[in-house]
């Protein structure tokens, strides 16, 4: 099983531990294209002119309250590195607490997570990173220009093999679900409903901020049960069974199936 999950914006930067190791990460075969997209980041911002700064927070899409992301980006090649489960502090990783997960589910959630990035394309969970920003959403220049179109290329020979036979339930966001798309057979991406009653009447809306913490418990149950569905189908079973209410929604042909979940709390 895979569970794709996005990055945050927010990062916690390691303290120590040694730097970063581009063929150490999950599929050594990105490395030569991880050190490509590092070197043009790192050189992009490294550059220390008035107007070279401002191309490169616009680049980037940061603010000028935001320039020591420069200085994160710039020194990345050595600074200290550590697990990403670390390093990615956004709403969905703190509900998911992966540090504080008992030992056989911190290792089911090392094999069965996988987290996209701008920078990395791939990352397992306990693979060592450096604090960085760099959304998929960016355009760096030639030869590397946009990263969806970048990742998308070189994800695909990569990641197929790696989801054959397993089901994939897909939990990232539209801009990192444009760097891949997993077999339509065995694949479901997840809506996250808030149901409320109003004047007796239960109405239904699609939340936004707080649909990354239910999916960091929802990723976190799956740890603490050390589910292993063989298809999309007992996924939706293994779900059910740790209390989460499950509808599913018509999908196209060749789509992945449409799992809504519903949450009367936020």
């Amino acid at each position: 099983m895979l569970i794709l999950l996005p990055p945050s914006e927010g990062k916690t930067t390691p303290g120590s531990g040694t730097p970063v190791d581009h063929a150490g990460l999950w599929l050594p075969r990105l490395a030569p294209a991880r050190r490509r997209v590092a070197a043009k980041l790192v050189s992009l911002s490294k550059r220390t002119s008035a107007r070279a700064v401002q191309e490169t927070l616009q680049v980037l899409g940061l603010s000028d309250g935001q320039r020591d992301e420069l200085g994160r980006n710039a020194v990345l090649q050595e600074a200290p590195a550590a697990p990403a489960a670390d390093v990615y502090t956004g709403v969905l990783y703190a509900a998911l607490d992966a540090n504080s997960l008992a030992g056989d589910a911190r290792a089911w959630l090392d094999e069965s997570a996988v987290v996209f990035s701008g920078l990395w394309g791939v990352v397992r969970p306990a693979d060592r990173i450096p604090a960085y920003r760099c959304s998929v959403g960016v355009t760096l220049p030639a030869p590397i220009g946009g990263l969806t179109a970048y990742w998308k290329k070189v994800l695909k020979p990569a990641l197929d093999p790696a989801a054959a036979g397993g089901p994939v339930l897909d939990l990232r966001s539209g801009a990192y679900a444009a760097m891949w798309t997993p077999p339509a057979g065995n694949s479901a991406t997840v809506r996250v409903l808030h149901e409320r009653v109003v004047g007796g009447v239960a109405k239904r809306s699609i939340v936004s901020h707080f649909n990354k913490a239910t999916k960091g418990r929802m990723v976190r149950a799956l740890a603490e049960a050390t589910a292993a569905p063989a298809s999309i189908d007992e996924v939706v079973a293994a779900l059910r069974d740790l209390k989460y209410q499950i509808e599913e929604q018509p999908a196209g042909a060749g789509k992945p199936r449409q799992l809504d979940v519903i949450v009367p709390e936020l």
